[in-house]
């Protein structure tokens, strides 16, 4: 089976990390493909290293390989792979990281910065946070399986998507997850469904 894994959230929320967990949990990962890492260990411009991941995606899509990707989810670039992935019969996965705040990834990404790792501007981190919900819900139709995890302290999950609903788990029900849940209720992000044809020309409604 062929599967496109994607590891969303904000960025300083851990996807790195839960990446890292996944690896000793799964072998169905594939080629780990994470714009932002290409950007700044090639200090490339971010123009160059979107134009990189891109061309990996093309050629795990090309050659039918599985691939994982590391993204905020923000703009339409995971949407319009994950239609793709899905018209060639992969597999799709998300896995979905969340704080409730965007003070705690601004905290982390400084964190993460004085190990020497990447940084990300504050506007960037602040204009994903608020358009989160947003991006989580344009790549969600297309997902056959979806798992979501808050990361307060550690990796727990809280939430999973099914039939078209986001269910919340146990009792630990964080802000973000709630708010989440809610704003899926509403409809909103159902309002441009798409008809995408598998590989074997069958047509299902996004």
């Amino acid at each position: 089976m062929k599967v496109y894994t994607i590891i969303g959230g904000v960025n300083g929320t851990g996807k790195s990390s839960l990446t890292g967990v996944l690896r000793t949990q799964t072998t169905e990962l594939g080629q780990m493909i994470d714009v932002d890492k290409i950007t700044a260990e090639g200090k490339l411009s971010p123009v160059a290293g979107g134009r990189i991941a891109l061309q990996r995606v093309r050629d795990c899509l090309e050659k039918g390989l599985s691939f994982t990707q590391e993204t905020t989810l923000s703009g339409h670039r995971t949407e319009a792979t994950a239609a793709e992935a899905k018209r060639q019969g992969y597999f799709i996965r998300l896995y979905y990281v969340g704080l409730d705040t965007v003070e705690e990834s601004l905290m982390r990404i400084k964190n993460r910065v004085r190990r020497g790792g990447h940084d990300i501007p504050k506007e960037d981190v602040s204009r994903r946070f608020s358009g989160r919900w947003q991006a989580v819900s344009r790549v969600l139709p297309y997902c056959d399986e979806a798992r979501f995890f808050d990361n307060d302290n550690g990796f727990w999950e809280v939430a999973e998507y099914r039939n078209g609903a986001l269910l919340l788990k146990g009792e630990y029900r964080p802000a973000w997850a709630r708010e989440l849940c809610e704003y899926l209720k509403q409809g909103t992000h159902m309002a441009n469904v798409r008809t995408v044809k598998n590989k074997d020309g069958q047509a299902t409604s996004y």
